[in-house]
């Protein structure tokens, strides 16, 4: 299969192809004579393996030591499980910081009476940082 038939079969651009190529997530593909990359039924097999790994929200780091895993058939399943426990964890964390950005944005535009008066508790609250609770966010203004 060319570059684009491999594309279009695992739902992954080109681009994106030739990305996971160069940063050796996906072994170098084979060449045509007049020199058009071909891909194998083990090349689909990985790259939709690594589709589903990175529409799970896996790393690119983590997506390599899953593919590693993988190919590993002497591997402990304990060690899988605790890759995808530790992207568990940080999948938690971050639901818990967008729930808590959501609480506050809500907060904000509950309390705006979204009339014709100019003053606005969502940009006063923005200006004082109330509820910012994402990392590296202040809650003091940085004037």
């Amino acid at each position: 299969m060319n570059i684009g038939q491999a594309a279009k079969h695992t739902g992954l651009s080109a681009k994106m192809i030739r990305y996971y190529e160069s940063i050796d997530l996906l072994p170098r593909a084979g060449r045509t004579e007049s020199g058009y990359r071909q891909y194998s039924a083990n090349d689909l097999h990985r790259l939709a393996f690594i589709k589903r790994a990175r529409d799970l929200g896996f790393s690119l780091e983590e997506v390599g030591r899953l593919l590693a895993l993988w190919q590993d058939k002497s591997r402990a399943s304990a060690d899988v499980k605790a890759l995808a426990e530790g992207h568990i964890a940080t999948l938690s964390r971050k639901i818990a910081e967008m729930s808590a950005l959501r609480d506050t944005l809500v907060e904000l535009a509950n309390s705006c009476q979204g009339d014709s008066r100019p003053d606005c508790p969502i940009l006063q609250g923005l200006e004082e940082g109330v509820g910012c609770a994402a990392p590296g966010c202040s809650s003091h203004p940085q004037r």
